[in-house]
């Protein structure tokens, strides 16, 4: 089963930038679908980002899609999300996420392991 530790959140002024990472033990982040998840103050978890395991396919929610970028290290057993031009609506817990299953998806409930989540808090 795999370890997925996060790191690197914080809080940024809005139009700043963050870079998320997550890094994974117990397993190959190359042989997982990875994801980022994150959840709101008063809403649901919801997609943000995911990458395939052969890293060629790379999914983003609307949202995000132009300002996140989500990358892999497969060196370092580790995956990153960049976030650019951060709006107060970017506010929540991160999650990262792994798939080994299936092929790469946008619905939390094929993610087996799961981080303990990242605060990032973009102040207006």
């Amino acid at each position: 089963q795999v370890q997925l530790v996060e790191n690197g959140g914080g809080l940024v002024q809005a139009g700043g930038s963050l870079r998320l990472s997550c890094a994974a033990s117990g397993g190959t982040i190359g042989r997982n679908n990875m994801a980022w998840f994150r959840q709101g103050p008063g809403r649901e978890r919801e997609f943000v980002a995911a990458v395939s395991r052969s890293g060629n396919i790379r999914l983003y929610a609307d949202s995000v899609r132009g300002r996140f970028t989500i990358s892999t290290d497969n060196a370092k057993n580790t995956v990153f999300l960049q976030m650019n031009t951060l709006v107060p609506e970017d506010t929540a817990v991160y999650y990262c996420a792994a798939d080994r299953e299936s092929l790469v998806s946008r619905d939390a409930s094929r993610y087996e392991n799961w981080g303990q989540g990242v605060q990032v808090t973009v102040s207006s």
